[in-house]
């Protein structure tokens, strides 16, 4: 072949698609799939034998979902989920900052390690609902009151993940650090808390679900209100559809919640990584 002629041209045969059965099975295989087949098979199976029981002991979804219209309509719904939700995202966010706060001290500083692990580990071992009637005794009924519970009972994981996530960083980082003249300031915020991220995640997490359980039951033992007060309400009038209502709210928020950490976390690590390319 001579310089002057040109090289065939490729010929680019495209990929089969996979046929239309193929397809189907992937997407019914599919997580998202499995899950909410899952999820309809257990509310069918949860219709069927609802509708065979006693209305007081057990309320099928339809029922369910009829209390939950007249709950919305009437706005008893929207008052007890703000009730709730307010002193919830405020013990959240005290409950994150002082939890972390706690654990960096410890981790960093011996010797006020020394001084609060005594503390932290009595309160720790302590069930938080025995110290319910003394918090309602020093920070009352009402929005004070819930706040305390919820941080008793959901601070110590973040803390304790805090403080492991921090002296989990390997020595070898840290002389990196210093080897190339970084600040103490610079070797934490550069090394040691992008290492820690993944353990102080793994606390907010646990202490979500903690939360919800401690707005809960602040709800039962202080005054009777938001949607604590309504499981209080319509159980003692045997009301189990409208009983169901606040219950399946408490485990949506909780899922939601749950879901915005993790996303939280993915998006933490993304940061961690490029610090570590960076450094």
């Amino acid at each position: 072949m001579t310089s002057q002629q040109s090289a065939a041209p490729r010929i680019c045969v495209p990929a089969p698609r996979p046929a239309p059965a193929q397809r189907l099975r992937a997407l019914l295989l599919s997580p998202n799939a499995i899950r909410t087949g899952s999820v309809a098979v257990f509310f069918v199976i949860w219709e069927y034998y609802g509708r065979r029981m006693d209305p007081i002991f057990m309320a099928p979804p339809s029922a369910i979902f009829g209390a939950a219209v007249t709950l919305i309509q009437s706005g008893a719904l929207e008052k007890a989920m703000m009730q709730t939700l307010w002193p919830f995202a405020v013990g959240m966010v005290l409950t994150v900052v002082v939890g972390i706060l706690l654990g960096i001290v410890m981790a960093q500083w011996r010797t006020l390690e020394y001084v609060l692990d005594p503390f932290i580990n009595a309160l720790y071992a302590i069930p938080r609902i025995a110290l319910v009637p003394l918090i309602i005794l020093w920070a009352g009924l009402e929005f004070a009151g819930k706040v305390t519970i919820l941080v008793s009972v959901a601070i110590f994981p973040i803390t304790v993940n805090t403080y492991a996530g921090i002296r989990d960083v390997r020595g070898s980082m840290l002389e990196i650090g210093r080897a190339y003249g970084a600040t103490e300031w610079q070797i934490f915020w550069k090394i040691v808390l992008p290492a820690a991220v993944p353990f102080i995640m793994a606390g907010v997490r646990l202490a979500v679900g903690l939360a919800i359980i401690g707005i809960i039951v602040a709800e039962f033992f202080t005054a009777i209100s938001g949607l604590g007060g309504m499981i209080v309400e319509y159980a003692n009038v045997f009301a189990t559809a409208k009983l169901f209502v606040p219950i399946i709210v408490i485990a949506l928020i909780g899922v939601i919640l749950t879901e915005l950490v993790m996303w939280l976390e993915r998006r933490m690590s993304r940061w961690r990584t490029l610090e570590r390319e960076r450094l």
